[in-house]
């Protein structure tokens, strides 16, 4: 779990206790100035000066990350963990559905100064976790099941826009959602799977 929180903490403290900001490929960093707070400036891959002891320098994640919706999964140990419980819901006509998924986002480079000094560093706590379990609801309420069964791509293109609507305006950005199953909760407790995980396509050169 440390590893998730490390991940998309988007941090790590100072990386370089002297000079030097040490950004290594797919991050960026940001600096605290001690007189100043949260500078503007985003710094990218590379080795960059800073003020030692004036100024602290924090590490953001850039690269794609996915967080998982998934049977099993549990946030009790970490709250910063990429990932949730499936996403119980009803649908438009009246079944109750699991849905399991993963959300694709990255954080907005350019505003990841605003993202620390506004969010701090419980991201997947503040934003990802219930943005993406109200919008996955909201969306998966207004579809019958049938609209859900014969449009997976569409409703992965609904998902991920409406979840990006949310995220822009906090300093995300959703790059997709990939839809993995649809379960219909049945009286007798067992899920009856309605909409199956994709399997990989055959290619013929």
């Amino acid at each position: 779990m440390e590893f998730d929180r490390l991940v998309v903490s988007f941090l790590v403290d100072e990386v370089v206790g002297g000079f030097f900001i040490s950004v290594p490929p797919g991050h960026v960093a940001c600096v605290y100035d001690r007189g100043r707070g949260v500078l503007p400036h985003v710094w990218g891959p590379g080795l960059h000066l800073k003020i030692p002891f004036w100024q602290v320098a924090k590490l953001f994640n850039a690269q794609v990350i996915e967080y998982s919706i998934k049977s099993g999964f549990d946030t009790s140990a970490n709250k910063e963990a990429l990932g949730d419980s499936p996403i119980e819901v009803s649908t438009k006509d009246n079944h109750d559905i699991n849905v399991e998924g993963s959300v694709l986002f990255r954080i907005d480079k350019q505003n990841a100064p605003e993202l620390w000094e506004n969010i701090g560093e419980d991201m997947v706590s503040k934003v990802v976790r219930p943005f993406s379990r109200s919008r996955i609801s909201a969306v998966f309420s207004e579809l019958t099941l049938d609209q859900i069964k014969q449009n997976r791509s569409e409703v992965e293109k609904i998902v991920k826009e409406d979840i990006n609507h949310y995220f822009r305006d906090r300093g995300l950005n959703c790059e997709g959602f990939l839809l993995a199953s649809v379960k219909l909760a049945t009286r007798s407790g067992n899920d009856h799977m309605v909409l199956e995980e994709r399997t990989p396509e055959l290619i013929v050169s």
